[in-house]
């Protein structure tokens, strides 16, 4: 069985975002604690891989590895109605 090593800190938010955790954690039927940790690791799993992304994206620019004009035109033509 792996063992978390956990942190603890405090974090201050406005009194109205800390009344709204209170609200979600009761519903949950999750600690106070609990609610802030998930949402702590949602957005840093997010920021992570949008990060990771945009230097993806930055690598493929650095080597002129860019979409060609039919590629654009295809993704766009899922998207946009044609006016004919």
């Amino acid at each position: 069985m792996k063992v978390l090593s956990m942190a603890a800190f405090t974090v201050r938010v406005p009194d109205e975002t800390a009344t709204r955790l209170d609200q979600l954690a009761e519903k949950l039927d999750r600690s106070r604690s609990y609610v802030a940790a998930q949402a702590i690791e949602d957005f840093v799993a997010r920021e992570e891989w949008q990060l990771a992304e945009l230097e993806a994206g930055l690598a493929d620019a650095e080597r002129g590895d860019f979409a060609s004009d039919s590629d654009v035109a295809a993704v766009a033509g899922k998207y946009v109605k044609s006016r004919k």
